[in-house]
């Protein structure tokens, strides 16, 4: 069991023992000799839901390290710290001069810190706290902050997106200059896109924000990222939704993604987000702001925005693969699904043993839509007899859509409507940059090591 003793929270078994021996406690700065060396770190708190045979330290990088109880030798106390669990919240100082931005929290890893019950990351800093922990967002605006939400990102759905959508157009109308959205970033394009279709027109930046390692991380992204999304929500003229995070790997600077052409492209990179089939809006950092492009919509003074925050879950998107049984599209029909959206294969195909069940989807009322895999291109239907069997059956090609832009954008579609025309009018009507008319020559870039021209590039120009 547990001991209830603080001093050596979530110890027990032979950690415990080890510890009460060499008179070590919970937060003290360790010198630990063990038969592979010496380490020195903060003795953290236990999970306890771990063993009982190892101690955990957080070493000096910031990273943390656990040792097994069998192979210490000896354990020597240098000093202890002050257990803090909270980040205090601060109240923002505010200045006339500045332009007024509002923070919504709904949770993930930049409004996260470490829980030492569980060991686990958890949604726990509030907007707040976040201010406490990052003071130079005062050098760019004055900020209000709202939690509306505390979950991880994959516990995002329809009631959040509407909640999110009308929590913006409340604050725009009572007199924001910007809108900064922290959101994990696990499903945060799929919140990008639908927030371009429930909030339209807006007069002011609507910037998603988010990071991929946690604020008690030496190499955390969040500090930069907030910093960077909070002055592009201040000072931007890009009055969309977009997304900014790291651009390159390194401290430099942030990307303005747009909402409906982003995407998450690595499980752990902190420049996991990328623009596909497009080039990003543009580049910020602590002190500047660049547009690569000017086809976006421009900042207004009026206070005069669409929300359109409607949202129906009956929806799926089905990858294909080969070999997949009609048994797949019929199952989602049989269970009342409204919406399917294909990612399929080269142009936007399936194989020939899927018809069957996409004729009786369509024929039952169920609105099918084609998008690509490949993520870079265009679902061209009418090249080969595949594209055009498929048409003929009822679905019908988005162009180069995004699958999961495509899913949020048919998932409020059908909020809308069920009437046919009217779903086929909502979802080919281009909204936000979701359907571009062509990719542009530098949209489609894919850097591989060891080729010689990005050898090239990366000796001569990015060191």
């Amino acid at each position: 069991m547990t001991t209830p003793n603080e001093d050596y929270k979530g110890y027990r078994g032979t950690a415990l023992e080890t510890l009460q021996k060499f008179g070590a406690k919970v937060w003290s700065e360790l010198r630990v000799t063990n038969t592979e060396g010496v380490f020195e770190g903060l003795l953290l708190p236990r999970n306890e839901t771990a063993g009982p045979g190892h101690i955990v330290l957080k070493l000096p990088n910031g990273y943390n390290i656990g040792l097994a109880t069998a192979k210490i030798t000896d354990i020597q106390v240098r000093g202890r710290r002050e257990a803090i669990y909270k980040i205090p919240e601060r109240t923002f100082p505010q200045d006339p001069g500045k332009p007024r931005v509002t923070l919504l929290g709904t949770g993930g890893t930049i409004a996260s810190r470490l829980d030492y019950r569980t060991g686990a990351v958890i949604p726990a800093f509030s907007p707040g706290e976040l201010y406490g922990s990052v003071p130079e967002l005062a050098n760019i605006c004055n900020l209000k902050t709202e939690k509306l939400y505390g979950v991880f990102s994959e516990n995002m759905g329809p009631e959040q997106w509407i909640g999110l959508a009308n929590a913006i157009g409340r604050e725009i109308r009572d007199g924001a200059d910007g809108i900064v959205v922290g959101h994990g970033t696990d499903t945060m394009a799929h919140t990008a896109a639908v927030l371009s279709f429930m909030v339209q027109d807006s007069p002011v930046p609507i910037v998603v924000v988010g990071s991929q390692r946690s604020s008690d991380r030496p190499s955390s992204d969040a500090a930069l990222n907030l910093i960077n999304s909070t002055k592009a929500a201040a000072e931007s003229d890009i009055a969309e939704v977009i997304v900014v995070m790291f651009g390159p790997t390194s401290d430099e600077y942030c990307l303005m993604h747009r909402g409906t052409r982003v995407r998450k492209m690595h499980s752990s990179y902190r420049s996991t987000f990328r623009t596909i089939g497009d080039i990003p809006l543009g580049m910020v950092d602590p002190e500047n702001i660049i547009h690569f492009r000017e086809d976006y919509r421009r900042r207004r003074k009026d206070r005069n925005v669409t929300i359109d925050a409607v949202f129906d879950d009956r929806v799926s998107i089905l990858y294909y693969y080969p070999g997949m049984k009609p048994d797949m599209v019929d199952s989602l029909v049989e269970r009342g699904y409204r919406g399917i959206v294909i990612a399929g294969t080269g142009l936007g195909h399936v194989n020939r043993p899927l018809y069957p069940a996409l004729e009786r989807a369509t024929a039952a009322g169920v609105h099918v839509f084609m998008t690509v895999q490949t993520l870079w291109g265009y679902s061209q239907m009418y090249v080969y007899d595949t594209g055009r069997d498929l048409m003929g059956l009822g679905v019908v090609p988005l162009a180069n859509m995004l699958p999961e832009t495509a899913f949020m954008k048919l998932g409020w579609a059908l909020g809308h409507s069920n009437d046919r025309q009217e779903v086929l009018r909502l979802m080919t009507t281009p909204v936000g940059g979701d359907i571009t008319e062509r990719e542009p020559f530098d949209g489609y870039l894919v850097y591989q090591g060891g080729v010689p021209e990005v050898e090239e590039f990366l000796r001569n120009y990015h060191k």
